[in-house]
């Protein structure tokens, strides 16, 4: 079954006693049974499983290239729950460029239970000597590309090195598993904030892992239940709805994404744009120091994601002045979304650290829409006071309304 199939077929047949094609959206907390103990279905209370959430977490699995995926009320609650597969006195290697929020918790918050974690760029022989360092190092955490600064990892070159019983997990939020999917790569945990692509609308918060290794998804499900962090089912109601468009929305994502990234290194050839723009970050990009990364790493090489990173003179006014993207935090939406993290998603992480990483007030994260593109290019152009295009599509464009 093809990709974009998957996406509207898997965990969503026709429902048997009523024949809807869509599958019912099931708000109960607790289900009857037989008898103390014999469920009529294998359902017995909510928090354990749910139907509606079962579909969402079969969709996910096969998209991912998976056997199985557990979900949960948020990405944090999902990070969680992983460092729970942990006990005190093990070590977690992870990327030092990560998520401000997984930065936040790691360091404050599970740092106090005796889990100890180091942060390291994975180029070279970094991460072999990491693990000669740490010798409990018992999960390796990569996130790829990077938030905010889009560098790349090799995935498959890091599962190679990765040691037996070992659990290395891939954020893989940033491209969704229609452009990246790492268990395919070697990877046991393919982790991805559902409230970015997966879902698509901004109308969602939550979290889904997807593993190959059943012993690992029973651990999982065990700690789901254990823990409580799950998702309600309208939520998941909502996140398999948007993941039918799945496909069709991150392919937008990544032309528009990268027609802009063109131009805006473009700019930087020009007189007018190379005052104002300095560096253009997409894997996509020739220019970006770990294409050739991202093309390994990719399914396709046409799908490098939504998300572009630039540096700005003047950034922190000129995203203000913004009429149709959206000055906010968060990703992946239809809509297109931009902030710069040193003011926002990354405040959290320390100055000191944000400075060694390049997250400066000039460093601008933009989730690229799937609005009209030149759209879009004019937008930032009058914003950050750039030199536009004229391309041949725009004459006698019968489909503008304004």
């Amino acid at each position: 079954m093809h990709f974009e199939t998957a996406a509207i077929h898997v965990g969503q047949a026709p429902d048997p006693h009523s024949g809807a094609v869509i599958p019912p959206l099931s708000l109960s907390t607790t289900f009857a049974q037989r008898a103390p103990g014999e469920p009529i279905a294998h359902y017995d209370y909510s928090r354990s499983s749910n139907p509606t959430r079962e579909s969402l977490e079969q969709c996910v699995a096969a998209l991912e290239a998976g056997t199985d995926a557990v979900a949960f009320a948020s990405g944090l609650a999902a990070t969680t729950t992983l460092i729970h597969l942990l006990q005190a006195g093990d070590h977690v290697v992870c990327i030092d460029d990560v998520y401000g929020g997984t930065q936040r918790y790691f360091r404050q918050v599970a740092a106090r239970f005796g889990v100890t974690f180091s942060f390291i760029d994975f180029a070279g022989d970094s991460y072999a000597r990491e693990l000669q360092r740490h010798p409990k190092t018992r999960m390796v955490w990569l996130e790829t590309p990077t938030n905010p600064t889009l560098r790349v990892t090799d995935i498959a070159s890091v599962a190679a090195a990765t040691p037996s019983g070992v659990i290395l997990v891939v954020d893989n939020t940033f491209l969704s598993p229609y452009c990246q999917r790492p268990l395919t790569l070697g990877a046991h945990i393919s982790f991805n904030s559902m409230s970015k692509y997966m879902n698509g609308h901004s109308d969602v918060i939550m979290g889904v892992v997807a593993t190959r290794d059943d012993a690992l998804a029973r651990r999982l499900r065990y700690l789901q239940n254990a823990l409580g962090g799950v998702p309600s089912p309208f939520d998941c109601y909502l996140a398999l709805r948007g993941l039918k468009t799945l496909a069709v929305r991150m392919q937008q994502h990544c032309d528009n994404a990268l027609v802009l990234a063109r131009w805006l290194e473009r700019c930087m050839q020009e007189d007018e744009g190379r005052r104002n723009i300095r560096r253009v970050l997409y894997p996509g990009l020739p220019s970006h120091p770990q294409h050739h990364l991202a093309l390994r790493n990719a399914v396709a090489p046409d799908r490098m994601g939504g998300m572009i990173a630039f540096y700005a003179a003047d950034a922190l006014h000129a995203i203000t002045r913004l009429r149709y993207i959206t000055l906010a935090e968060s990703l992946g939406g239809v809509e297109s979304l931009i902030e710069v993290p040193a003011r926002m998603t990354h405040l959290s992480v320390s100055a000191e650290e944000r400075q060694r990483l390049g997250i400066d007030d000039e460093l601008v994260r933009f989730s690229v829409g799937i609005e009209h593109v030149d759209d879009l290019q004019e937008d930032v152009a009058d914003a950050f006071g750039l030199p536009r295009w004229e391309r041949k599509s725009r004459k006698g464009n019968e489909d503008s309304v304004g």
